[in-house]
């Protein structure tokens, strides 16, 4: 029966539906003419309404051929009631074979294709009902996020006003401080130059040159632990690259020299000795008693133990070369000669805070003349206000740089939050600020804390070391995306992780999507030290309005 169809003469086949392939946007133009002829579409020329679907190409711009393949520069629409209608270029249509666009099997002569529309469309709109749905709560979600970077814009708005504030308040303070500690500290001055010339001065030279010897033993004690690990490193890389089976004697003696020094076993026993080791009984267990040259040692550990360990020599030297020494020796000399002040006669004690600038300079001019003329002698109360003005000094210039710095933190969060190549154009990223997602693979666990660093971590009960994947670097960095555009966002890059061994720094590209869930699901290692992480975020899911939906032609 087919073979008969084909058989027919081109005549018999032309009696074609003039409106066959034409797109709904376009069907009022293929409307017979009253006056028999038709225009093309580019209006170049006319031709009878029976040139229209002829198979015979008369128009240039190929519109008299909507349903034939006879004009290679047209286009044909598949209607697929049931389902979305498609287009399809008009050189697939006719050739016998059955397009997945065209489900209604429109493309070929009747009865060459099946009608699959009814099921493909539901199958469809099962599929598309799912997503819709996905999106639509992964959109309340988003609105949720959203909501929050407005918060947290007040709530930094607030704290940079506020901080502006307080900073103006701590800077009179501090200035008002700083005129108090430069006045007491100009006694404490004229006594310190007093103490150097006097009987005190071998204390002060001796303090002196111990500080400046220390610092010279820790410099020098710096370089020789540096070569020490130097030469350390070279020994080790000799140890475990040498050929045993090479008898070079100098080559042996520098490894079991070092092997002895360092307290380590003769490369290549290691596994035995470590089998040894949870095979033995400790002394104590075999009743084997110390002798006498170990409790001896034990006796001389117990009487050192005030003396400095490598650890403290380490951590603790700076801190001591960084004491003022200065100051020390005016606080000992104080607190010896200096009785304590009655708080009977410490008039400050018992005046406002607002009365105290008042009282000082009152206080000094009054001290002065005394001074002058031989009836003051020397200032009991001035001598320990000189270290507490200069430590309330510190305490207020620190209180106020901590106030500077969360205001500049605040400031630079605040141009974050509604950046496009920052958390979006709505701050529907700022949320997930530092949140981390994580997959378990049974050997490893892949962790990616957004905006943060990638990491690959040792399984459950699996040993090993936690490798940096790389740190958060840009978004989508395709040239054919715009920042601000959905497609920019589902994609982020980490990179300059660690190197691998012979291979690449690590590096993860983070592929999202729209989800109820903010998760990780899948991970590939494309290159080597490459990875693709895919997942799901809701900030990725846009609400639905009606210029989001897809048409459905039934």
């Amino acid at each position: 029966m087919l073979l008969w169809f084909l058989a027919l003469p081109l005549p018999a086949l032309a009696s074609v539906d003039k409106t066959l392939g034409v797109s709904p946007a376009l069907l009022s133009k293929y409307s017979a003419p009253k006056s028999g002829s038709w225009k093309c579409l580019d209006g170049s020329k006319e031709i009878p309404w029976d040139f229209v679907n002829d198979d015979s190409c008369d128009c240039p711009d190929g519109s008299d051929e909507p349903g034939t393949s006879a004009c290679p520069n047209s286009t044909f629409y598949c209607q697929n009631a049931g389902h979305i209608g498609a287009t399809i270029p008009s050189s697939r249509v006719n050739d016998g074979l059955c397009e997945p666009e065209c489900c209604d099997g429109s493309d070929e002569r009747p009865g060459v294709c099946r009608n699959a529309c009814k099921e493909i469309g539901e199958e469809y709109r099962k599929k598309r009902d799912a997503e819709r749905k996905i999106q639509k709560t992964g959109a309340k979600i988003r609105s949720s996020y959203i909501a929050f970077a407005h918060k947290e814009k007040k709530r930094l708005e607030a704290l940079v006003e506020s901080s502006a504030a307080e900073i103006a308040v701590r800077e009179k303070e501090v200035a008002r401080l700083r005129v108090i500690a430069e006045r007491t500290e100009s006694l404490s001055a004229a006594a310190l130059e007093h103490k150097q010339q006097s009987r005190e001065r071998p204390l002060y030279t001796s303090l002196m040159s111990h500080a400046s010897a220390l610092k010279a033993l820790q410099r020098e004690h710096k370089k020789h632990l540096e070569r020490e690990q130097q030469l350390g490193d070279i020994l080790d890389t000799l140890r475990k690259g040498y050929n045993p089976n090479y008898q070079d004697m100098a080559v042996l003696e520098a490894v079991r020299g070092w092997e002895y020094l360092a307290g380590l076993p003769h490369i290549g026993v290691e596994e035995d000795a470590q089998k040894a080791a949870d095979l033995s009984v400790s002394d104590e267990e075999a009743g084997i008693a110390e002798t006498g040259d170990e409790k001896k040692d034990d006796e001389v550990a117990e009487t050192d133990e005030e003396e400095w360990t490598a650890e403290d020599l380490k951590t603790g030297l700076d801190e001591l070369l960084n004491t003022d020494y200065v100051s020390l020796l005016m606080a000992h000399d104080e607190h010896v000669k200096t009785p304590p002040p009655s708080t009977l006669f410490n008039l400050r004690g018992y005046l406002p805070d607002s009365l105290v600038p008042q009282y000082e300079e009152m206080r000094e001019t009054l001290l002065s003349w005394l001074g002058v003329f031989g009836i003051a002698g020397t200032d009991v109360e001035k001598s320990s206000d000189s270290s507490k003005a200069r430590t309330a000094l510190s305490d207020a210039e620190s209180a106020l740089n901590k106030v500077i710095s969360d205001k500049k933190n605040a400031e630079e969060d605040l141009g974050e939050i509604f950046d496009v190549q920052g958390f979006g154009a709505e701050g529907e990223w700022k949320k997930l600020d530092g949140q981390c997602l994580q997959l378990d693979s049974g050997d490893y666990i892949y962790e990616v804390c957004l905006f943060d660093e990638a990491r690959q971590k040792p399984g459950p009960g699996k040993g090993g070391q936690t490798f940096s994947l790389g740190k958060f670097s840009s978004w989508n960095p395709s040239p054919d995306v715009k920042p601000g555009e959905p497609a920019y966002y589902e994609k982020q890059v980490y990179d300059r992780g660690t190197r691998c061994w012979n291979g690449p720094e690590r590096s993860v590209i983070l592929v999202l999507k729209c989800g109820t869930e903010n998760a990780i699901h899948t991970v590939a290692e494309l290159e080597k030290c490459e990875y693709q992480f895919t997942g799901t975020s809701p900030a990725l899911c846009l609400p639905l309005d009606a210029k989001d939906s897809v048409r459905e032609e039934l």
